[in-house]
C-alpha cells in the first residue's frame, strides 16, 4: 500500500526544510510505501527553493507562480497523487506530523472512508486560543446544521482519504481557499461515503490568535455557497451523475473495440 500526503505550503522558507525533514521520518515509521508532495502555492518567496533542496526521492516538489488559496494546492497535489491512501497536512507543524500514522491505522482498523484530525477527540492534545474555540465551536454547530455531518471538527489540516473517494470527489470541487475542507466532507457524505471517522491530534498554534472579521466572513459565504450547490441546485449530484455516465459510455466504446479486435 503506498500512501500519499500532500503539503499546501505559502510564505514557509523559514520552516519548509524542518517540515520536509519531520514528515519524511513520521511517514517512514508507518511501515508503508509513500510519497510527500509539497505544493508551493505562490512563488511569494523562496519556499520553493528550500524544498527543493531538502527534497529526497520520495518527495516531489511543486509550485506555482500566483497564490490562490490552500484549497487549491491541496487539489492541484492530490491530482497527481499516486497513493491507495491520500491525505494532507498544513505546512508549519503545528500539527505533530506522527498523527499521520494514528489516523491511516485508524482508517486501517475500521475501513473508514475518511479520517479527520480532530482538536474534541478525548485523545487528543491541543493548545488553543479560547476565542478560537469558541469560533470553532459555533462554526461546527452550524456544519451540522447545514450538511448533516456527524463530526466535531472539521477544520483541522490533517485528513485521510480512501483512493475512491478523491477520484469521485475531487472534480466535483470548486472552493479554493476558505471552505474546501467543509466542501469535500460534505461533496463526499452526500455521494455516499458516510464512513467518516475523527482521530485525535497534537496541535499547538504558533500565531496570533486574533481572528480577522474578514476572514469569518469569507469563511462563511463559502459555507453558504457550498449548502446552496449542494442541497438547492443540487450542482455535486448532477455532475457526478453526468461524469459517471460519460466514463460509462467510455468503458463501453472501449470494450467494443477490444471485441471487434478480438
Amino acid at each position: 500500500m503506498k500512501l500519499s500526503i500532500v503539503v499546501p505550503a505559502y510564505r514557509q522558507e523559514a520552516t519548509i526544510g524542518e517540515d520536509i525533514r519531520r514528515l519524511e521520518q513520521a511517514l517512514a515509521a508507518t511501515g508503508h510505501d509513500y510519497e510527500l508532495i509539497v505544493v508551493v502555492d505562490g512563488l511569494v518567496d523562496r519556499t520553493y527553493e528550500r524544498a527543493l533542496a531538502a527534497a529526497g526521492e520520495r518527495v516531489r516538489v511543486l509550485a506555482y507562480r500566483d497564490n490562490c488559496g490552500k484549497g487549491h494546492a491541496v487539489r492541484y497535489g492530490m491530482a497527481q497523487a499516486e497513493g491507495e491512501i491520500v491525505g494532507f497536512i498544513d505546512a508549519g507543524m503545528d500539527l505533530n506530523p506522527r498523527g499521520i500514522g494514528v489516523l491511516l491505522a485508524q482508517m486501517l482498523a475500521h475501513g473508514a472512508d475518511i479520517v479527520i484530525g480532530s482538536k474534541r477527540h478525548p485523545a487528543s492534545r491541543v493548545q488553543y486560543p479560547p476565542l478560537r474555540r469558541l469560533y470553532s465551536w459555533g462554526y461546527q454547530m452550524l456544519v451540522r446544521v447545514l450538511f448533516g455531518l456527524r463530526v466535531k471538527d472539521t477544520q483541522v489540516g490533517l485528513k485521510l482519504f480512501r483512493r475512491e473517494v478523491v477520484a469521485r470527489v475531487l472534480p466535483l470541487l470548486l472552493v479554493k481557499r476558505f471552505a474546501f475542507d467543509i466542501e469535500f466532507l460534505a461533496v463526499a457524505h452526500a455521494l455516499g461515503f458516510r464512513r467518516i471517522e475523527e482521530g485525535p491530534v497534537e496541535l499547538t498554534h504558533r500565531f496570533n490568535s486574533t481572528i480577522h472579521l474578514g476572514s469569518v466572513w469569507n469563511m462563511l459565504w463559502d459555507t453558504a455557497a457550498v449548502f446552496y450547490r449542494l442541497r438547492l441546485l443540487r450542482y455535486y449530484q448532477r455532475l457526478a451523475e453526468h461524469l459517471h455516465d460519460v466514463q460509462a459510455g467510455h468503458d463501453v466504446q472501449a470494450g467494443d473495440v477490444q471485441a471487434k479486435s478480438v
